[in-house]
């Protein structure tokens, strides 16, 4: 079958995240052999595993048509909860369960006010941004909060397994698996990209637009929450900044995985290839050997490179469209010459 330049610009628009992660990994290898080994693509898993429980819902809730800003101080400040709570209770359940809730109440206050008060999900999620960042600086006096003060189980955490795997990396397919789920085989999937298509289509259609929104935010709430607390039992202290710079991150990865920043489409396989090529760019600069300086800014150029094949990509996709419906159209202006006439010759005025 023959394929049209407009069917394969497309097809390397929807998939150039996964070219680019073979070609990422070859260009580090080449440079230092000893970064294609088993043990380095487990170390590259463990490094984007809280990343990635992070970045799904938010991935879902971007394809919904808004934006969530506020996960990293989210993270941050779910994080001193249940250290706090730890720290004075000595349960870890208790802990959790403190953290956890507190996820579950931010997400849901960005919900409300987004989905039932009808405010910029931008605006919103940017000024929680600074108050969860400066609850957590607040509530620990901008301390962190030292191993010694957290439980020997809590510490054990983070290097604890589920049979061969690290009970990081199996949580990161747990919830790879869940998000793919819901988009590609549950009614809510379909919902959420009839919500970022059009919210006044999909409310015509009987789909609950605000319903969807406020989940997808505590969905995301929930997930921040416990990629701090695991990402504190990881390094074995909590910093009220632990979760600085996570949001800029997940977009990252999310828009490098393909997902409309508009909304209405992306694919949980992309945001995926995102999050390994946005683990594989930082392990490979550390091998190496980058200043964290230049980490950074090649971090930065990162987001701004993936918002830039996101409006690329939303373009060819557009064009695509449009010319498959001009074509659509002159084939049934000009049908085909043996249904013009019974002699097969085309009939003309």
């Amino acid at each position: 079958m023959k394929l049209s330049v407009g069917e394969i610009k497309t097809f390397a628009a929807r998939n150039g995240i996964f070219m680019a992660l073979v070609l990422l990994i070859a260009f580090f290898s080449v440079l230092n052999p000893k970064f294609f080994s088993t043990g380095n693509a487990m170390n590259v898993l463990l490094q984007v595993a809280e990343l990635g429980i992070i970045a799904l819902p938010l991935g879902l809730l971007l394809i919904s048509g808004a934006v969530d800003l506020s996960v990293g101080s989210i993270a941050s400040a779910a994080a001193v909860n249940a250290a706090l709570t730890m720290s004075a209770t000595g349960s870890i359940v208790l802990g959790f369960a403190a953290g956890l809730l507190f996820g579950a109440l931010a997400g849901m206050l960005n919900g409300f006010l987004v989905a039932y008060l009808g405010l910029n999900p931008i605006v919103v999620t940017l000024g929680f941004l600074s108050v969860w960042g400066g609850y957590a600086m607040l509530m620990t006096n901008g301390r962190t909060v030292t191993r010694t003060e957290l439980p020997d189980g809590f510490r054990e955490i983070g290097t604890a397994s589920i049979g061969p795997l690290p009970l990081r990396l199996a949580m990161l397919i747990a919830a790879i698996a869940l998000a793919w789920y819901v988009l590609n085989r549950h009614r809510i999937g379909r919902e959420v990209y009839a919500v970022g298509g059009s919210q006044r289509a999909a409310y015509l259609m009987g789909i609950k637009v605000t319903r969807i929104r406020f989940g997808l935010f505590a969905a995301c709430g929930v997930s921040s929450a416990l990629a701090g607390i695991m990402l504190a039992a990881k390094v074995q202290s909590v910093s009220p900044a632990i979760g600085l710079n996570l949001e800029m991150s997940g977009l990252t990865v999310i828009l490098l995985g393909g997902v409309a920043f508009a909304g209405g489409s992306g694919r949980i396989g992309g945001v995926v290839a995102g999050l390994l090529f946005f683990g594989v760019l930082r392990n490979g600069l550390v091998f190496l050997q980058a200043s964290p300086f230049l980490q950074t800014i090649i971090v930065g150029l990162t987001l701004v490179v993936a918002v830039a094949l996101d409006e690329s990509i939303q373009k060819i996709v557009k064009k695509s469209w449009e010319n498959r419906g001009r074509a659509a159209l002159a084939e049934r202006s000009h049908p085909d010459e043996d249904t013009q006439s019974p002699t097969g010759l085309a009939l003309r005025s």
